[in-house]
């Protein structure tokens, strides 16, 4: 389990809205072409610091591609990460106020201390 690799994806897709949209809309082909175009930028460098190694796990992948936050919480992806994400893509369907926060928690509730390490 790559930790960082994952929260690199949720911070990167959070800070570009088109991004965001597209994750929302086709989860699949945005994962797949961000592990293939941008999986293995250097965050704030140019091109030729770039890495060649980086990749999602299976595991990985298929919870991003599913929009599973439960499980990318156990597997170490960071909760602000992911909530904050969340909230972009997915608080407009909600009708009530922080619907979409208290159902995030409610989905996290079974979890009990320690909580997976977010450690990168």
């Amino acid at each position: 389990m790559s930790r960082y690799l994952v929260n690199k994806f949720l911070f990167t897709v959070d800070r570009d809205t088109d991004l965001t949209e597209r994750y929302r809309r086709d989860p699949v082909a945005t994962v797949a072409w961000w592990e293939r175009e941008r999986a293995n930028r250097v965050l704030g460098s140019i091109p030729a610091e770039d890495t060649t190694w980086l990749s999602f796990t299976d595991e990985e992948r298929t919870a991003l591609e599913a929009h599973d936050h439960v499980t990318l919480f156990g597997l170490g992806a960071h909760p602000f990460l992911t909530l904050t994400l969340w909230i972009a893509m997915f608080e407009r369907d909600w009708d009530e106020p922080l619907g979409m926060q208290l159902d995030y928690a409610r989905q996290l509730a079974h979890l009990g201390l320690p909580y997976p390490s977010i450690e990168t």
